[in-house]
């Protein structure tokens, strides 16, 4: 091993040991996302087709008189990308701490990431 890659492999152990928890599973949730052939959500444009993989933080039913939807912020390490289901009350396998990759067109609402009726992958349980 050269001297560069010892200082590198050094300061890899230095950066695991002093970072949270979080950024340790941030770091993680990327590298899923990358492996998956995914986009990361923080580089998503609106307009643009992507397919995004990551885990889901919250699932909300928002009951509304003239159309109810099921959403979901799918997060990946990077930033957050909202799914909207619009007329669904509930979907099987859609709840938090689930992983799962979903594909459709960026929009923008309120200045957050959303899609609309994504198609989705649940990945298995871990």
């Amino acid at each position: 091993m050269s001297t560069d890659e010892s200082r590198m492999s050094l300061r890899g152990m230095l950066r695991r040991f002093t970072a949270s928890e979080a950024e340790i599973e941030a770091q993680e949730l990327r590298r899923e996302s990358a492996e998956s052939g995914g986009v990361l959500a923080r580089q998503c444009m609106r307009g643009q087709v992507v397919s995004v993989a990551g885990r889901l933080r919250t699932v909300v039913y928002t009951p509304r008189t003239n159309l109810p939807t099921l959403e979901a912020d799918l997060y990946d390490g990077s930033d957050v990308v909202t799914l909207v289901w619009l007329g669904r009350r509930h979907i099987v396998g859609i709840e938090p701490g689930r992983h799962l990759t979903a594909r459709g067109r960026v929009a923008v609402r309120d200045d957050r990431k959303v899609i609309y009726n994504p198609y989705y992958e649940l990945e298995s349980p871990k």
